[in-house]
C-alpha cells in the first residue's frame, strides 16, 4: 500500500508569526506528513523585538534573554530552518519561492504546497541627505540592536538625537538616557506619542523633560550632516541643527510587502496583505499571511488597520499553523491595545482616538478624569489620568487612554475587554472589579471615567 505524498509548507520569515505558524503546524502534523521549510534572512529566530530598547538601555543584560526559541530548538522539532537566506521572489502560479543565500549569493527555487508569508515590517527611513551615514540606526531586529550597541561603544561623544516620538522613539530616548547620553527627540507632531490624543501626549512630554530629554515638537527633519569621516554629526530641521554622535530613527514602520506586491497578492490601503478570518490571503486557498506584514480588522471602527505588535503576530501564527496543519481557527480582529512607559510613567491606549472617530464618521463625547492608583489614604497612591470616548447616540465605548504611574497601564485591559464585548459606558459602571485599598480606590479610575461619560451622554440626550 502506497503512502500519501508528504506536503511541504514553506514559511517566509523566522520571527513571531512565521515560527509560531511553523511550530503549531508541526504540533498537528509530524515530519512524515508535513515537511516544513522556513527562510529567515537574519541571524536569529523567535525573538522579542519589543524588548530591544530595554536591552539597549541595560535593563536586559543579555541579548539571548530576548530569544524565545533558538534555531537549534526549531530544527530539533523537525523544521528545516535556513538562516541568512532571503526570499527574493514568490511564483504563485508555479507554487515556488526563490531564495538567496545572503552570504554566498547562491540562489535556488523551493516548491511549496502551502505558503506562509510573515515578512514583518520595515522601519521608515526617509529619503533625506545623510540618512544612510554611519551612526544612523533603525531598530527593528536583534541585528539592528547589536549594531546600535556597537556604535554606542565606539562613539566619541555622548549626544544622541532620536527622530520620531512614537513607541520606539520614546523607548529608545529613555534607553539612551540610561546609557548616559544627552538626548534630543525631534518630533514632527505637536506632542509625543501620536497614538494618544495631544492632550494626553502632553503628559508624556512633561515626563520626558523631567527625565532630562529635550523635546522638539512640530519639527520637520530636512537632512543629516556628516563629518570628514562620513559619520553623522547633526540632525537638521528648517529652524535648527541638533548635534549628534548617534541618531536613532523612531519614525514608525510599514508592512514589508514588496515580495507580495510583486507576486500580485492583494494589499490594503496601508500597504499590508489582506487576509480572511482564517488568515488566508484573500483569493488564495493555500497562502497565509500574518504578523506585521498584514492589515487587521479594527473591531471598533469596522475598518482595516495596520498595527505592528508581537501580541497580534503570535496569535496570527497560531491561527495560521492550525489551519495549515489541517485544523480550523480564526482571528476575529483587534481593538488596538498598546502600553509603554517613560521611566516610571506608564502609557496605555485602546480603541479609537478622537481623530480616528472623526475619520470614520462617529459622533462622540469625551471625558477626562484625574484619580489615583490606590485608595487616596493608602501609602504610595499615585495620580492617574484617564480619557474616555463614547459614541453619542448609543453610549458604546469607543476608546480609552491612560497615563499615570504604578498600576496605570494594565488598567487599559478593562477597557480592551469592554471594547471587544461592545459594551456601553453605562454597562461598564456595573463591572464587578477587584477592590482593596492597596490596589484601587473604591471606584476604579476606569469606572469613574465610565460613570462620568454615562452622565454626560444622559445630559446630552435630555437636551435633545
Amino acid at each position: 500500500m502506497s503512502m500519501p505524498a508528504r506536503e511541504r509548507l514553506v514559511v517566509i520569515g523566522g520571527d513571531a508569526a512565521g515560527m509560531s505558524a511553523a511550530s503549531q503546524a508541526r504540533r498537528l502534523k509530524g515530519p512524515g506528513e508535513l515537511e516544513i521549510v522556513a527562510f529567515e534572512r537574519g541571524h536569529f529566530t523567535s525573538y522579542s523585538a519589543c524588548g530591544i530598547p530595554y536591552w539597549v538601555g541595560g535593563d536586559v543584560t543579555d541579548r539571548d534573554d530576548l530569544i524565545a526559541r533558538t534555531p537549534e530548538e526549531h530544527r530539533a522539532r523537525g523544521i528545516d530552518l535556513r538562516l541568512r537566506t532571503e526570499v527574493t521572489e514568490i511564483d504563485v502560479p508555479g507554487r515556488r519561492v526563490r531564495a538567496r543565500d545572503v552570504d554566498s549569493g547562491e540562489a535556488s527555487w523551493t516548491s511549496y504546497d502551502k505558503l506562509v508569508i510573515a515578512t514583518g515590517a520595515r522601519p521608515v527611513r526617509p529619503d533625506l541627505p545623510g540618512v544612510d551615514a554611519p551612526g544612523v540606526h533603525g531598530v527593528q531586529t536583534l541585528d539592528d540592536g547589536q549594531a546600535l550597541l556597537d556604535t554606542l561603544a565606539r562613539a566619541r561623544g555622548k549626544r544622541a538625537v532620536v527622530v520620531g516620538a512614537g513607541y520606539i522613539g520614546v523607548e529608545m530616548a529613555e534607553a539612551l538616557i540610561n546609557r548616559g547620553y544627552e538626548v534630543t527627540v525631534v518630533n514632527r507632531g505637536s506632542e509625543p506619542m501620536s497614538t494618544l490624543d495631544p492632550d494626553m501626549g502632553r503628559l508624556v512630554h512633561r515626563a520626558m523633560e523631567g527625565l532630562g530629554i529635550t523635546m522638539v515638537n512640530d519639527a520637520e527633519v530636512t537632512g543629516l550632516t556628516t563629518g570628514e569621516d562620513g559619520r553623522v554629526r547633526a540632525v537638521v530641521t528648517r529652524d535648527a541643527a541638533y548635534p549628534a554622535d548617534v541618531v536613532v530613527l523612531g519614525i514608525g514602520v510599514r508592512p514589508e510587502t514588496a515580495l507580495a506586491r510583486a507576486a500580485g497578492l492583494p494589499l490594503g490601503p496601508h500597504g499590508g496583505l489582506l487576509t480572511d478570518l482564517a488568515m488566508r490571503v484573500r483569493g488564495h486557498a493555500d497562502i497565509w499571511a500574518g504578523g506585521d506584514c498584514v492589515e487587521v480588522l479594527d473591531l471598533v471602527s469596522g475598518q482595516e488597520r495596520h498595527i505592528a505588535l508581537g501580541t497580534h503576530a503570535n496569535k496570527h501564527g497560531q491561527v495560521i499553523g492550525t489551519n495549515a496543519g489541517g485544523g480550523y481557527a480564526t482571528f476575529p480582529g483587534v481593538v488596538g491595545t498598546a502600553v509603554s512607559k517613560v521611566c516610571d510613567l506608564e502609557i496605555a491606549r485602546t480603541g479609537l482616538r478622537e481623530k480616528d472617530a472623526r475619520r470614520v464618521g462617529l459622533q462622540y463625547e469625551t471625558v477626562t478624569v484625574e484619580s489615583t492608583s490606590r485608595a487616596g489614604y493608602y501609602p504610595g497612591a499615585s495620580p492617574m489620568t484617564v480619557k474616555m470616548l463614547a459614541e453619542r447616540r448609543t453610549g458604546r465605548l469607543l476608546g480609552v487612554q491612560i497615563v499615570g504611574r504604578e498600576g496605570a497601564a494594565k488598567r487599559v485591559d478593562i477597557a480592551a475587554v469592554a471594547l471587544t464585548a461592545g459594551m456601553t459606558v453605562d454597562q461598564m459602571t456595573a463591572l464587578d472589579l477587584g477592590y482593596a485599598p492597596p490596589f484601587s480606590p473604591v471606584w476604579d479610575p476606569v469606572l469613574v471615567a465610565a460613570r462620568k461619560a454615562a452622565a454626560l451622554l444622559r445630559a446630552a440626550a435630555q437636551r435633545t
